[in-house]
């Protein structure tokens, strides 16, 4: 999750500062939390926060967002060692010299998209593939029967999705259709290892397959990128659909090993960690930095609520 899947007890749903002769990091001040070991029950409470001030904010009046022309550019090719941004919530900060921005599909105002591709930035839009979401303009479109149970026992306004569903599959080809239009050069479809977790359904690890490749299909045919998120479990049989890859905790709960099967290929796999050590030692994080430069991981070290309230990067 970005904070969003929760199969793993991880963080599926952006100042400029510190140099050392090895290692550039960029910090933008001030942190969202002083657990050093992010939990899931920490995962989950900054996810609902940022969900709930979303349904909120969806409440109000919404901006018209329209089609764009993209820039006349070649198709963005992935590269191993593309560097990025993350910002779901809060104001966009697009000064960062990065190669990639991942933003929110539905939230990221147009006037943000114009000024990213005006700097020859690449848009990686995210959206969840795996939960229903109520504040969300097509949440509607989703039956009764597609929704299972709550990813927060203690919040009505996300529950997972029936990844079987044809009713499903076309919503999301919606959303596919929306990033194409609004110039999205690839795109990041977030819970999509429900089958680990409890969703409500019977859904299992070939089922997960099927669907994820469905998502790369699709997204492939309209010309766009697009990424596995976290998934660690099926990695490899999954990575000959897929172009890169986004990826929450992997340092810190030792599974990074396994994205060699994107990286030896030349894709890029974008790392976010959240473990306050990283954040505020800057000897613990240049220790993590360096393994992560090995193995040709792009992390960053961010805030919960991936709101910019601080950013390190290891690149």
């Amino acid at each position: 999750m970005t904070i969003r899947s929760i199969s793993r007890p991880r963080v599926s749903l952006a100042c400029l500062g510190v140099a050392s002769v090895s290692l550039a990091l960029t910090a933008c001040g001030g942190g969202d939390s002083d657990v050093d070991e992010v939990s899931r029950a920490d995962v989950m409470a900054a996810r609902t926060a940022r969900a709930q001030a979303a349904n909120e904010a969806a409440k109000g009046p919404r901006a018209t967002i329209q089609a764009v022309q993209p820039l006349a550019t070649t198709p963005w090719v992935p590269q191993v060692t593309d560097t990025w941004q993350w910002q779901l919530s809060g104001t966009i900060n697009t000064k960062y010299n990065v190669t990639v921005y991942d933003i929110d599909l539905f939230d990221a105002p147009d006037s943000v998209l114009a000024t990213l591709r005006s700097q020859g930035k690449r848009i990686v839009c995210y959206f969840s593939a795996g939960s229903s979401e109520d504040w969300r303009p097509d949440y509607k479109q989703f039956k009764a029967s597609d929704k299972g149970n709550r990813l927060d026992p203690q919040w009505e306004g996300e529950r997972w999705l029936d990844t079987r569903s044809a009713n499903v599959r076309n919503i999301m080809k919606a959303r596919l259709d929306k990033a194409k239009a609004r110039g999205c050069d690839g795109v990041e479809p977030d819970n999509v290892d429900a089958y680990t977790n409890k969703p409500g359904f019977p859904l299992t690890a070939s089922t997960q397959l099927d669907y994820n490749r469905f998502l790369a299909t699709e997204a492939r045919a309209r010309g766009l990128k697009v990424g596995l998120k976290n998934d660690v479990d099926q990695l490899k049989a999954l990575e000959p659909s897929f172009d890169f890859a986004v990826n929450e905790q992997c340092n810190q709960y030792s599974e990074c090993s396994g994205y060699s099967v994107f990286t030896s290929k030349g894709k890029p796999v974008f790392n976010a960690e959240y473990k306050k050590l990283w954040r505020d030692d800057a000897n613990a994080r240049a220790q993590m930095c360096a393994k992560a430069r090995a193995m040709n991981l792009r992390t960053l070290v961010l805030p919960l609520n991936l709101n910019d309230a601080f950013r390190y990067s290891c690149d």
